[in-house]
């Protein structure tokens, strides 16, 4: 069983802090969503368009990446 330190604690990430968790610009990002390669992002409530990625996801995604290099 895979256990994460954010499991416990997780919540939702905007833009500028998923930048710097990881360290790759918007339009990767975007890229890489689109092909299936970096976690979905979530729209935050129904009533705004604003979105976030959950911080649990993107660790995965970071450890799933030092696994492969």
């Amino acid at each position: 069983m895979k256990t994460s330190i954010a499991t416990s604690t997780d919540r939702f990430i905007r833009e500028a802090e998923r930048k710097a968790i990881t360290s790759i610009s918007r339009t990767t990002a975007w890229i890489l969503e689109q092909q299936g390669q970096f976690p979905k992002r979530r729209r935050i409530s129904q009533s705004s368009r604003s979105v976030g990625w959950l911080l649990s996801e993107l660790i995965e995604w970071i450890e799933s990446r030092q696994s492969v290099k």
